[in-house]
């Protein structure tokens, strides 16, 4: 007679804790770059808080009717997000733009 099965296939589950060392293992140059590098930055917040509001935005309407939209409202929202970023106030970032000189802050 054949052996029964234990119910169970596949590999057999790693802890938490042996899969984050792994992780840590594989990724080890990267995981304390922010240490040697000072432009690289400790967490992901900024790129979290940046896309926060287009999904809210997304959230909110829906979807954008029109594509055209929707690129103009990543345009904008990008623009402000890199002003603000540099350290602009964002009523001078607007009026920035809309005097035509937001080229010449990317020339500094």
């Amino acid at each position: 007679m054949p052996p029964k099965p234990s119910g169970k296939r596949g590999k057999l589950a790693k802890s938490d804790a042996h899969n984050l060392w792994e992780r840590l293992k594989v990724h080890e140059a990267a995981v304390l770059l922010f240490a040697k590098d000072p432009h690289v930055s400790f967490t992901n917040n900024r790129a979290e808080r940046d896309l926060r509001m287009a999904k809210v935005k997304q959230r909110v309407s829906g979807c954008f009717r029109v594509s055209e939209y929707a690129h103009a409202y990543c345009r904008i929202s990008s623009y402000l997000q890199s002003m603000t970023n540099k350290g602009y106030n964002l009523l001078v970032a607007i009026q920035i733009a809309l005097a035509g000189e937001a080229h010449k802050v990317w020339g500094e």
